[in-house]
């Protein structure tokens, strides 16, 4: 995997402090926002814990980090948008959608519907990791990610999710 070409507001100190400007801090939202999903993205990975100091919330080179309330303020955005939902109460470790739940169904269901899978049972296995999803944006999707995508698409008549022999499957329609 390349590695994570960092925008340049990231070697910028003070992008590490919530402005009190409103303009500013709006800005630098927008741009966290952005970095975060990006980095989850580019790094293929849903569960994000912001007590951890990973090198997305600390620039070693330029001894700066983001505050715990700055990276929740952050989170809870990222919420209110349908990017990131917590998996704890004390919201600590986060689930993170580099596309909306809504976004991952459609991209899911395009694909199905394109490549004749309608009518058809497959693994979920199958789906995320196996050879007929290759190159597709949600090869390699986080599984629980996957299914809560797939269960918006059964709660609209698109699909049902079957379990059998110790797996779990999905059949479009």
């Amino acid at each position: 995997m390349a590695d994570y070409q960092w925008p340049w507001e990231y070697n910028f100190p003070p992008f590490f402090t919530v402005q009190s400007h409103a303009k500013t801090k709006e800005h630098q939202l927008a741009t966290w926002k952005s970095l975060l999903l990006d980095y989850q993205n580019h790094n293929r990975q849903a569960i994000l814990n912001i007590n951890e100091d990973s090198a997305l919330f600390v620039n070693e080179s330029i001894s700066r980090k983001l505050s715990p309330e700055g990276r929740l303020w952050i989170m809870e955005e990222l919420t209110k948008s349908g990017n990131a939902a917590p998996l704890d109460k004390r919201k600590q470790q986060w689930e993170v959608y580099w596309h909306t739940l809504e976004e991952w169904s459609a991209l899911v269901y395009d694909w199905a519907v394109a490549n004749g899978m309608t009518n058809t049972v497959c693994t979920l296995y199958e789906l995320v990791a196996g050879d007929t999803s290759v190159g597709e944006e949600f090869h390699g999707l986080d599984l629980n990610v996957f299914k809560k995508a797939l269960k918006l698409l059964e709660t609209k008549g698109k699909c049902e999710l079957i379990e059998f022999d110790d797996n779990e499957g999905v059949k479009f329609f």
